[in-house]
């Protein structure tokens, strides 16, 4: 999997100071997305897990860690990501994750894959939706347009009904 690049600390992508890991490759092509380079599979660099972990482990002032894109739970690098996920929460499991997504809760569900499905487990949050440049309001918190969800998946999966965040 190649990354399209890293923020070491946002605010802008999740509650709180965050790490933010953008992956490459995006299936979706959304009319005027923020990155469009990312939905390339080749852009970028190849993932340097060990960098990424450092980065991690040595930042104190991050609260959570995001996956955006590109598209992190496509199927060509949700195993990846799942990967990465479950290393990065092993040494820092204080922490809380966030996923951005263009594919909704729903869909990924309906995958019955049991990698998808252990991932969504292991996340705090997901944004899901594609963006939709009609939709698009520039009032709205950590997501693009108001078709986008902001979803605890803890509760969701608790409760057995999506639970969304409203900021």
């Amino acid at each position: 999997m190649n990354i399209a690049g890293i923020y070491d600390e946002s605010i802008s992508n999740g509650l709180g100071w965050r790490f933010v890991i953008f992956v490459s490759g995006c299936p979706h092509h959304c009319p005027s997305c923020q990155n469009e380079k990312a939905q390339d599979f080749n852009y970028g660099s190849i993932l340097d897990e060990e960098n990424i972990l450092n980065r991690i482990n040595n930042n104190s002032i991050i609260k959570g860690v995001t996956f955006s894109g590109g598209e992190p739970l496509c199927e060509e690098n949700v195993a990846t990501v799942y990967d990465l996920l479950m290393k990065i929460k092993k040494m820092r499991p204080e922490l809380n994750y966030w996923c951005y997504t263009g594919y909704t809760f729903e869909e990924l569900l309906s995958r019955n894959d049991k990698i998808t499905t252990s991932l969504l487990k292991e996340i705090d949050v997901l944004v899901d939706g594609r963006f939709i440049l009609a939709l698009k309001d520039e009032e709205l918190y950590f997501k693009g347009s108001s078709n986008q969800r902001i979803i605890d998946l803890k509760k969701t999966f608790q409760e057995n009904k999506i639970v969304e965040l409203s900021f």
